[in-house]
């Protein structure tokens, strides 16, 4: 059989029905899962920006806007308690990362020495704090014992180091070859400039995506605070956001615009819901991207043996 008689058969495979059939069903459920999918994100922003009374009256899911008004956002960003929470939240992602990820990146590259003493029993000792821990009541004696009652460092210190992400930068580092390190320990360099000039620039994917890890966590975290925070000045965006769902409280997001004094208890409710959590979610919509490209090479450096 030719060339040209092969082609002819590979075509008429292709071409077949079952094979059109499968490409049209899996069509089909592709863009169901992709509407599942984006469809709540998509009836939260066209809530968002809809007009708040047509909003109150439309029920089921929205496929475009109706109306357009930006009432919603003007009342969240007008308002002190919402402002403030974003800014701690803000704080308190900036300040978590960097403290988590310096931790993090030393604690790894000492345990990816693979002459350090006693390296395996401390593995084992950080894998076991991933299963097993002492519970709720004996964290917050331990917090409240060290006077981080009520204070920003009670939502940053405690859990600044992951197990899990300390796991996979450990493994990372230990891909590296020991022919670099053992180079620059001939030409007189000591761990701290092995480790910041020869180790973390090899290692930069991984620690891209500790630090998406690390930050989508700090962002999403509401329950440290709602145990150690009293101060409402010291709440995250995430607690506020809590409240509002939750409990149904907004009593702390006053209506303080001129514009919005008029507006129905109930319409004024479903807009904070809608834009607080789409300014909630924006940050990390916006952040991902940049990550992306980093996150598969860096989550399955070490996965594979070769």
């Amino acid at each position: 059989m030719n060339k040209v008689d092969k082609n002819k058969n590979v075509k008429k495979i292709k071409d077949s029905l079952g094979s059109r059939i499968f490409d049209i069903v899996n069509i089909i459920l592709m863009a169901v899962i992709a509407y599942a999918c984006l469809a709540p994100v998509l009836h939260v922003i066209f809530a968002s920006l809809s007009d708040p009374v047509r909003l109150l009256s439309h029920r089921g899911i929205l496929l475009k806007p109706l109306g357009f008004s930006l009432e919603g956002y003007k009342i969240i960003f007008d308002n002190d308690t919402i402002l403030v929470g974003y800014l701690n939240t803000i704080f308190y992602v900036v300040f978590g990362v960097l403290v988590s990820i310096i931790l993090t990146v030393m604690g790894a590259y000492a345990l990816s020495r693979r002459n350090l003493l006693w390296g395996n029993a401390i593995m084992f000792f950080v894998t076991f704090t991933m299963f097993f821990n002492g519970g709720l009541i004996p964290f917050y004696i331990v917090v409240t014992k060290l006077g981080m009652f009520d204070s920003r460092l009670a939502l940053i210190l405690p859990s600044a180091v992951s197990a899990f992400n300390l796991i996979i930068m450990r493994t990372s580092l230990r891909e590296i070859p020991d022919s670099l390190e053992e180079s620059a320990l001939i030409d007189g360099a000591g761990h701290l400039t092995i480790m910041w000039k020869i180790i973390l620039p090899l290692a930069k994917a991984t620690i891209a995506v500790i630090v998406l890890f690390y930050a989508v966590a700090m962002w999403n975290s509401w329950f440290p605070a709602s145990i150690f925070i009293r101060d409402r000045s010291k709440y995250p965006l995430q607690l506020i956001l809590k409240e509002i769902f939750v409990q149904n409280d907004t009593s702390h997001v006053s209506q303080s615009s001129s514009d919005t004094t008029g507006i129905n208890t109930d319409v004024f409710k479903m807009l904070v819901k809608y834009c607080t959590i789409v300014a909630a979610t924006l940050p990390v919509l916006f952040f991902y991207p940049f990550f992306q490209k980093y996150f598969v090479k860096g989550v399955m450096i070490g996965s594979i043996k070769g």
